[in-house]
């Protein structure tokens, strides 16, 4: 009866030892298989905030370098990847005096507005104004033909030359946009690369003098009634100009603050009249794109 006893107890014990054991490959199966999802999750994750930081990298302009007459000069260039292989409409926009093209990029994002499009935001250099800053000290943009060398019009063919190289470039929609000196320079590029371009858009500019070498162009131009800077009535004479140029007749309403001139000959104006100052309205960036959009060379 003892031996009995003993060959149960050790029975007893071996099944305990049997389902210890059973129960620790249980837990670390589970253990395991918890182990797997996470490191499944995490991996998921990875996947999912690689994709997003790569596209907002594709969506943020980057910096970009070229050495014009020995002087290193640069752009925020936002380029859509579909840009290499098919060609892509190209805007350039031209930030005001003081301006810079890192504020350009945040405040007007025309990149957002229209990112099928190459967007350009140049930087200006140190360059005395006409109105304010007469020593030059905060970056802009030459006035006149032959000032300063033309060294913001060389910037531009280089800017151009490159974007062509290393992008498809739809050369019917080429567009170019700016705020007051940076709008002056719109005007200049239109006077002096007028073939280049489908349509502008100065803003807060005027270029009376300018606008005998002027070839009719779409032109969108942006003005405020209570600017002091740029005056209102230098504006308006700049707009009436533009409009005989256009051969445009009477003017109709089109967007809001908007007037329409439709033109004879394909070159409409539009005098975007708003009642504030010297200054640049949050809804006109989208008004802007929907008139580039509208025009294209023939």
């Amino acid at each position: 009866m003892g031996e009995t006893r003993g060959k149960d107890e050790l029975g007893m014990k071996q099944a305990q030892n049997e389902q210890s054991e059973a129960g620790m490959q249980r837990d670390a199966l589970g253990l395991g298989q918890r182990s797997v999802y996470l490191n499944s999750a995490a991996l998921v994750l990875g996947f999912f905030l690689l994709a997003l930081s790569s596209i907002h990298a594709t969506d943020s302009p980057v910096r970009r370098e070229w050495t014009v007459d020995g002087v290193v000069r640069q752009a925020l260039v936002y380029a859509p990847s579909q840009a290499r292989g098919e060609a892509a409409p190209v805007v350039f926009v031209f930030h005001g005096r003081g301006g810079t093209m890192h504020n350009a990029a945040r405040n007007f994002g025309y990149h957002t507005l229209w990112p099928e499009s190459i967007v350009v935001y140049p930087q200006g250099v140190p360059t005395p104004g006409v109105l304010i800053d007469l020593e030059g000290k905060m970056p802009g943009w030459q006035y006149g033909i032959g000032d300063h060398g033309d060294r913001d019009l060389k910037f531009f063919d280089a800017m151009l030359a490159s974007l062509k190289e290393d992008y498809g470039v739809d050369e019917k929609r080429i567009y170019a946009t700016g705020l007051s000196n940076g709008g002056a320079f719109t005007y200049l590029l239109w006077a002096t690369r007028g073939d280049i371009f489908a349509a502008f858009a100065p803003c807060a500019a005027a270029a009376p003098q300018m606008a005998r070498r002027f070839k009719p162009k779409p032109v969108l131009h942006l003005a405020g009634e209570k600017d002091s800077l740029v005056k209102f009535e230098w504006q308006q004479q700049t707009i009436d100009v533009l409009r005989r140029i256009n051969q445009c007749g009477d003017g109709e309403p089109w967007e809001p603050g908007c007037t329409l001139y439709p033109s004879k000959i394909g070159a409409p104006v539009v005098a975007f009249i708003h009642p504030g100052g010297h200054e640049f309205p949050a809804k006109a960036p989208a008004i802007i794109v929907k008139f580039f959009k509208q025009h294209a060379k023939p």
